[in-house]
This record gives C-alpha cells, sequence and structure tokens, in this order.
C-alpha cells in the first residue's frame, strides 16, 4: 500500500535517519524521515506527528520550515556526495544550492542515499520535462515550428 501525505505527495521512504548537529561537538542526532517526491521532511524522533496536520499549516503559512521539523526540498538541493561505507553505517552529505553541507549517516542496508539521489534526479528531470512542454507550448502559440505563420 503507498501511503500518501496531504498534497497527494507520495511517501518513497519513512524511518530513522542520522543528521549531524551543526553545533560545536557535531553529535549525530537521529531525525524521523520522510522521504516523497518533493524531498526530505525532518522531524524529531519523539514527536507523535499528525502530518497531514503539519502539511497543511505549512501550505497556510508557505513555509518550509516550522517547530514540527524541516523539509529539505530537492529544488534547493545541489548534490548528494561524499558516500563512504565505515563500520555498519553509510555516511554521505547533501549540499544545498545555498553550499549548505548537511551530514547524514544511516545503516548501510537501509539505503537512504541513493533514494535521495534518485528522488533529486526525478525531481529535476520533471522539471526539465515541464520546462520543454512549456517551451513547445509557447512556440505553437505563436505559430512557430507548427506550419502556421503569423504574419499579423
Amino acid at each position: 500500500m503507498v501511503r500518501m501525505l496531504e498534497g497527494s505527495r507520495e511517501v518513497m521512504k519513512e524511518g530513522v535517519l542520522e543528521k549531524r548537529s551543526e553545533g560545536l561537538l557535531q553529535l549525530w542526532k537521529k531525525k524521523h524521515c520522510v522521504l516523497t517526491e518533493e524531498g526530505l521532511l525532518l522531524l524529531r524522533p519523539k514527536q507523535h506527528l499528525d502530518l497531514s496536520h503539519h502539511h497543511q499549516q505549512e501550505s497556510q503559512s508557505g513555509a518550509n520550515n516550522s517547530s514540527a521539523g524541516k523539509e529539505l526540498r530537492f529544488g534547493d538541493m545541489k548534490t548528494v556526495d561524499c558516500v563512504e561505507r565505515k563500520g555498519k553505517y553509510v555516511y554521505f552529505t547533501v549540499v544545498m544550492a545555498d553550499k549548505r553541507e548537511l551530514d547524514f549517516r544511516c545503516p548501510q542496508d537501509a539505503g537512504w542515499n541513493a533514494l535521495i539521489t534518485l528522488g533529486m534526479v526525478q525531481y529535476k528531470n520533471r522539471l526539465a520535462i515541464e520546462a520543454v512542454r512549456s517551451s513547445r507550448q509557447k512556440l505553437a502559440q505563436r505559430g512557430i515550428g507548427t506550419g502556421i505563420h503569423n504574419t499579423a
């Protein structure tokens, strides 16, 4: 059964992922994560959160960051890199468009890094296809490339 979030976003993966804190100690903190076709939602693991309620609040405020969690949108991601297998973990870095680097780790068999990369590639492919379609529609409306010449 495919799980859906508010706004009919399909959940690709859900579970625990560890994120390195940005403070002085840089401790690994467990986050409950939900990967969708739009990005990665990071939540505190102890929160009992109704995700649809969270996304309803998010859409009303227009924000991608709330007290309930933080969403890393694929549109704001540049790459997923620095994949390293060490011990029982896979370590990887999500590089954001604003050059921030977010370090994560997960058990080797979890596959989070591969699924985040795949989601980001699929998202960017969708944008590229939409851009081509939009460009073709504009050209067709002007009669360019359709055999119809606008003489006005």
